[in-house]
């Protein structure tokens, strides 16, 4: 993460340790802007903004719920895709896709305020990462990629005239460029214009181990040139690639990416960029004689970030007021009412909800009310406080730690007793679900439960619990983080029944305070 005392005057990469995957980002007057992938969580789509590139907080979501019912339930994986956010007309602009439904728009005066609902310019499996680009002659145009596991193409970036007020496309369009050869599994492209110059920067050859191309051509339909511009090198920076740029009015360049840290998820790059005199950028430091630049680890600040007043990074830590949850916090599926109870109380209020089968059984897996944040730092810990007002035999609430494998700390009320529990289950190499669960003690029903994990590099867990916050006891066996399709592990809390009926309990936290190391 960020460190400004290990040298004044410098940031480090990663610039945000945590999941915000196929980043995109844009500037306005003094303020910037950054989009990411959301998958399967909701509110989806977050939008983050910095003053100097290296700081960043979440100010919104784009929206909370598709019109439809499919993400009623956990869909892992799939959802918002790799969005481009834009500035044009005095509007703030993001395209983005769904793997299995299309690609979409929305739109605002404020990114703050409300965006407009999601709007299908073209219902379409397997058409991603959308960008456009309206051009001086008042056309505008998108350019996308395509998931070979819905449309059968790979390597391929497609050009199609689109209207100008982003509603609808006007042509079936035409590849533009087929990177089979040269740059395989091409996607994520990010379309401007610049010197009567028209660039594509697409990452290639694949997320873990891939590089950033960027493609340029005098004119849309061709030829397409491509150079490979960023590449790990001799660095710890796996797949550096898929991302975009910003120009400040002094000429000065930064091109943000991510890197996949596994399970911590696809985590935030900064990149010092500049011009040539020959029109080709430059990305990185300590470019080899073929111009491909690598990551830098340490650089000098953005010119707007001189003078830094500390680090900041997404909100993390949260203590409810008014009974809601911060803007870090997304579930696993379309939120319902039910699902929370807000109060002016000082606290948040889960209901129980009930817990669906996964592969024939019941499981957390596929529980839609999880309330989930993202790994903040390679070390961290999270402690929260729950008061149980569980009601009905098998309902259950605690402190959880999710991916395709996953372990939580919670009470479970049986017979009128309340017992903690250690409960985990992974995915088998087969793809199978298998569970665990292991009694730990009765828990007094109006005692307040104190749960706490602590996250050690490589996503090492050990979880305890307390009785008033001081004295601390740690249960085994110890956890191993892992993450979930496409996303990094995540933590958070939840409410859950093993009944079908109507739940009738409730789960009261006080807080959810992270302390990064």
């Amino acid at each position: 993460m960020p460190d400004y005392a290990a040298r004044p005057g410098y940031y480090c990469n990663p610039v945000i340790h945590a999941d915000y995957s196929d980043p995109d980002i844009v500037h306005v007057g003094s303020d910037f802007y950054m989009v990411s992938s959301s998958f399967n969580h909701f509110p989806a789509l977050p939008v983050l903004h910095s003053r100097d590139l290296v700081n960043w907080q979440i100010i919104n979501h784009v929206f909370s719920n598709f019109d439809n019912s499919t993400y009623d339930t956990v869909q892992p994986g799939k959802g918002v895709w790799a969005p481009s956010i834009r500035y044009h007309n005095g509007k703030f602009w993001v395209f983005f896709s769904t793997p299995d439904e299309g690609i979409f728009m929305s739109f605002t005066d404020d990114p703050r305020g409300q965006w407009s609902t999601p709007h299908c310019l073209k219902k379409a499996q397997g058409w991603i990462d959308p960008c456009p680009l309206w051009d001086a002659d008042g056309r505008a145009w998108l350019v996308h990629a395509f998931a070979h596991s819905r449309s059968g193409k790979k390597h391929q970036l497609q050009l199609v005239e689109m209207s100008p007020d982003g509603r609808s496309l006007l042509d079936e369009g035409q590849i533009i460029y087929d990177g089979a050869l040269d740059q395989p599994t091409l996607e994520g492209p990010k379309f401007t214009k610049r010197n009567d110059w028209y660039y594509i920067f697409a990452p290639a050859g694949g997320v873990e181990t891939g590089w950033q191309a960027v493609l340029r051509a005098r004119n849309l339909s061709g030829p397409w040139e491509a150079r490979v511009l960023l590449q790990q090198g001799k660095t710890s920076v796996n797949g550096p690639h898929q991302g975009g740029y910003v120009e400040l009015e002094n000429g000065e360049c930064w091109f943000v990416h991510f890197q996949d840290a596994d399970l911590y998820g696809r985590i935030v790059h900064l990149q010092p960029m500049h011009w040539q005199e020959d029109d080709w950028p430059r990305l990185g430091v300590e470019h080899n004689a073929q111009g491909i630049g690598q990551p830098a680890m340490e650089h000098v600040l953005p010119s707007v970030a001189q003078h830094p007043q500390g680090f900041q990074c997404p909100q993390t830590s949260d203590d409810f007021p008014e009974g809601r949850p911060g803007l870090q916090w997304q579930w696993q599926a379309h939120p319902q009412p039910h699902w929370l109870q807000q109060t002016a109380e000082g606290h948040l209020t889960l209901s129980c909800v009930p817990m669906p089968e996964y592969q024939g059984r019941l499981a957390l897996y596929a529980q839609p009310n999880l309330l989930l944040q993202k790994f903040p730092a390679r070390e961290f810990s999270a402690t929260t406080c729950l008061n149980a007002g569980l009601q009905q035999q098998g309902e259950m609430s605690g402190l959880i730690v999710y991916g395709e494998r996953y372990a939580t700390l919670a009470l479970e009320q049986r017979a009128g007793q309340l017992i903690l529990i250690l409960h985990s289950a992974w995915m088998s190499d087969s793809g199978i679900l298998h569970q665990q669960q292991r009694d730990i003690t009765d828990w007094p029903t109006t005692t307040p439960l104190w749960l706490r994990v602590k996250v050690a590099a490589g996503g090492l867990c050990w979880f305890s619990y307390s009785g008033n916050g001081a004295e601390w006891h740690e249960v085994t066996p110890h956890f191993a983080a892992g993450k979930g399709k496409w996303v990094g592990a995540k933590l958070g809390i939840f409410a859950a029944s093993r009944s079908s009926g109507d739940p009738a309990g409730k789960a009261y936290y006080s807080h959810f305070h992270v302390e990064i190391k």
